[in-house]
C-alpha cells in the first residue's frame, strides 16, 4: 500500500514509519528538519502550517504512484500551563499544528480517494480528546476538535468508500514530553501553585508510559483491516478505565477523580 504519514522524525511516527517499511508497504513521510534517515522510507521535507505544500506533496506521490491508500496523520505538539496565561501565537501554533494541519492532510488527500473510491485517513487524537486535561487545555482543545471533525469527515465519506479512525493513546515514552512548550513565569506559578505539581505529573505518567511501537502495531493492524472501528484507545488498563468513567458518571463525579489524580485539591 501506498501511505502517507505526517511527522516521522521521532516517537510515534519513526515507528510507524519504521514498521510499515519493514511490512512492505511504501512510505513517504514528512519531516521539518534534517533526519538520519530510514532505509525504504521517502522524506518530505514540509510543515503540516502550510496547506499548499501539504497539497503539492500529496499530488507528487499520487503522480508517482498512480494512488495514495492511507493516511497517517500524526504530527502535532503540545503547549502546558494554565490557560490564562498561554498567549495568543501559543494558541494558534497549538491548533494550527494539530487541528489544522489535520485539514491539510485531509483536504489533499481526500479527491484522490474519492477519485479511486477507497482509501483509509486514520488521525490521532488523545484520551485528551475524549477529557479536558488541566493545565493542558489547549492541547485538549485540538484533539476535540479532531474528535468532533472526524466524526462528522466519516458520515460524509462513508458513501465514497474512504474509512476515518481516530487513534486515541494514552501515556506514551516519547519525545513529546521533552518538547512541549511549558508556561514558566513567575506569574502563572504564584497564580496556579497546583500547576508545578500538576505538570510534574503529567510528565512522570508520560516518561513511564507504553513504547511507541504498541501505537504502531496498532496502526499496521488497522491498515490490514478490512472495516476498522471508528475509533480506538491505545492505552493502559488505568487509563482505558478512565475514559469508561468518562462516560458513565455524572460529569461533578469523574471532576472530582480528575482533580484528585492531578492532585488539584
Amino acid at each position: 500500500m501506498i501511505v502517507f504519514i505526517t511527522g516521522i522524525s521521532s516517537g510515534f511516527g519513526l515507528e510507524t514509519a519504521k514498521l510499515l517499511s519493514l511490512e512492505g508497504h511504501t512510505v513517504y513521510g514528512t519531516v521539518r528538519r534534517e533526519v538520519d534517515p530510514l532505509p525504504q522510507v521517502r522524506y518530505l521535507q514540509l510543515d503540516v502550517l502550510d496547506g499548499e505544500a501539504v497539497k503539492n506533496a500529496v499530488d507528487e506521490i499520487v503522480e508517482k504512484e498512480g494512488h495514495i491508500d492511507v493516511l497517517v496523520n500524526n504530527a502535532g505538539m503540545g503547549i502546558g500551563g494554565p490557560l490564562e496565561f498561554a498567549t495568543e501565537d501559543e494558541i494558534r501554533l497549538q491548533m494550527g499544528t494539530n487541528f489544522m494541519g489535520l485539514v491539510h492532510c485531509v483536504d489533499a488527500v481526500l479527491p484522490h480517494m474519492r477519485k479511486q473510491g477507497s482509501g483509509k485517513i486514520i488521525a490521532l487524537s488523545s484520551i485528551g480528546g475524549l477529557m479536558g486535561l488541566p493545565f493542558q487545555g489547549f492541547y485538549s482543545a485540538s484533539k476535540f476538535a479532531i474528535e468532533g471533525y472526524c466524526e462528522a469527515l466519516s458520515l460524509e465519506v462513508k458513501q465514497q468508500r474512504v474509512k476515518v479512525v481516530v487513534l486515541r493513546p494514552g501515556d506514551f515514552s516519547t519525545g513529546f514530553t521533552g518538547s512541549r512548550k511549558k508556561v514558566a513565569n513567575e506569574a502563572a506559578l504564584q497564580a496556579y501553585p497546583i500547576y508545578k505539581t500538576a505538570i510534574e505529573k503529567v510528565e512522570h505518567d508520560e516518561n513511564g508510559g507504553l513504547k511507541p511501537i504498541v501505537l504502531a502495531k496498532k496502526i499496521s493492524k488497522i491498515i490490514q483491516m478490512k472495516h476498522p472501528r471508528n475509533g480506538y484507545v491505545v492505552a493502559s488498563f488505568e487509563q482505558k478505565l478512565s475514559v469508561l468513567l468518562k462516560r458513565i458518571l455524572p460529569a461533578k463525579w469523574f471532576a472530582r477523580i480528575l482533580g484528585s489524580y492531578y492532585k488539584l485539591s
